[in-house]
C-alpha cells in the first residue's frame, strides 16, 4: 500500500494538550468492526460494554523523565537530550539534534558528562560517566518527553498526567497512551461486572514513532522494542478463549506485545525479549478481539496497525465522524473502542 493512503482527516485545533480529568470521562468513539456502525461514549461506559468473563490487556511500561537538559562542551549551546534505553556499561541509546561527531562531549547539570560512542541515522549512543546513575540524572534533572505536538514545556503535573496507573517497569519514553483513560474507579467497575485485566510490558521507544518515509508502507522498518508477555498473562489469554470470551488490548503497544508472542505457529506463549513486528492491512490477527486505542497521527504506524484490524475506509469514515463531533485528538485526547459484540451500544 502507497504511504499517501493514510491521509487521514485531522484539524490541528483538535490535538489536546492536557487530559480530560476525571480521565475515564474522556469520550469514547465505539465503532463495530464488522459493520461498521458507530456509537458516541465515555470510557467510563467500558464496563457497560463489555461481557463478564472478557479480558482486558493493559501495558504496565513505566515513563522515564528521560528529557534531560546538556550543554556541549566545545561551543557551550544548549540543548535537550532525550535517554532511550540503558545498553550496559554506562552506554545508552539517545535521542539528540545537531551536528555530533565520535568523540563530542556533553555536559550534564549538576556534573557529568555524555561521550558521543556512535552517531548514525538510525542510532546515537553516548558513554555516561561522572553520576551515580541516569537514572538518579533523570529524576534528578530530567522532565516527561511530551511528544512534539503537545506545544508546551512539560509541568510537574504531567509527573502524573502522562503515566498510566499501571506503570510498573521502567523503561518508556512515551506513554501507551489509551492507558491513560484507566481509573481506579473504572478497574474496579470492571473487576465487579467480571472483566478480567491481565498485563504485558512494551517500552515504548523510537520504533512506535519512527517516520514512515518509504512510498510503499510494506519497505518501512521497525526498530525493535522491548517486550515482555508473561506466562501468567498467557494463561489468562488461553482461558479467555476456551470461555468464548474475547481479548481486548488496550492500545497498539499491547497489540504488538500479544500478536508478537503469537508468531511462532503455536498460538500465542510466552515471550521476552526485542521484537520489531510491523502490523499493517492484511495482517491476520490471533489474539486480539477488540482494541481501545487513541486517534493518531497520519502517516504513522499506528494509524496503519489500527486500519488493519478494523480497514482502511471504516477508519477513515470513523476519522471524518470525529473530527465533526469535536473529538479531542493524540496522547492527552479522546478515545476509540474497536470490536463487535458488545453488550450494549444504546
Amino acid at each position: 500500500m502507497l504511504l499517501s493512503e493514510f491521509d487521514f482527516p485531522f484539524d490541528p485545533v483538535l490535538v489536546a494538550d492536557h487530559p480530560v480529568i476525571p480521565r475515564d470521562r474522556a469520550r469514547l468513539l465505539v465503532l463495530d468492526r464488522q459493520g461498521g456502525e458507530r456509537v458516541h461514549r465515555q470510557v467510563a461506559d467500558l464496563p457497560s460494554l463489555l461481557k463478564p468473563g472478557d479480558l482486558v490487556v493493559v501495558n504496565n511500561t513505566k515513563v522515564m523523565p528521560a528529557r534531560v537538559p546538556a550543554q556541549v562542551r566545545s561551543n557551550g549551546k544548549l540543548l535537550d537530550l532525550l535517554f532511550v534505553e540503558d545498553l550496559g556499561q554506562g552506554i545508552w541509546e539517545v535521542l539528540i539534534k545537531g551536528r555530533f561527531r565520535p568523540g563530542a562531549v556533553i555536559e550534564f547539570p549538576g556534573g557529568g558528562t555524555g561521550e558521543i560512542v556512535e552517531r548514525s541515522r538510525l542510532r546515537t549512543t553516548v558513554q555516561v560517566s561522572g553520576v551515580a546513575s541516569v537514572y538518579e540524572l533523570m529524576q534528578a534533572t530530567g522532565t516527561m518527553p511530551l511528544p512534539p505536538y503537545i506545544k508546551r514545556e512539560p509541568s510537574a503535573d504531567d509527573q502524573e498526567w502522562y503515566q498510566t496507573m499501571f506503570a510498573q517497569h521502567e523503561g518508556a519514553i512515551a506513554a501507551p497512551t489509551a492507558g491513560l483513560h484507566f481509573t481506579r474507579e473504572l478497574v474496579q467497575a470492571l473487576a465487579r461486572k467480571g472483566i478480567e485485566l491481565a498485563q504485558v510490558t512494551l517500552h515504548v521507544g523510537p520504533g512506535t514513532f519512527r517516520s514512515v518515509k518509504t512510498e510503499r508502507i510494506e519497505d518501512h522498518r521497525m526498530l525493535a522494542e522491548r517486550i515482555e508477555v508473561s506466562a501468567q498473562t498467557v494463561a489468562q489469554i488461553r482461558l479467555t478463549r476456551e470461555r468464548g470470551n474475547r481479548v481486548v488490548a488496550v492500545g497498539t503497544t499491547v497489540v504488538r506485545a500479544l500478536e508478537t508472542a503469537a508468531r511462532g505457529g503455536r498460538g500465542i506463549e510466552p515471550f521476552q525479549g526485542p521484537a520489531e513486528l510491523f502490523i499493517t492491512p492484511g495482517f491476520e490477527f490471533q489474539v486480539i478481539d477488540a482494541m481501545v486505542t487513541n486517534f493518531h497521527l497520519p502517516r504513522t504506524t499506528l494509524l496503519m496497525l489500527v486500519s488493519a484490524f478494523v480497514g482502511v475506509q471504516p477508519l477513515r469514515a470513523a476519522y471524518e465522524e470525529a473530527v465533526a463531533q469535536r473529538y479531542r485528538f493524540y496522547s492527552y485526547g479522546d478515545a476509540m473502542l474497536i470490536g463487535s459484540g458488545w453488550a450494549t451500544v444504546t
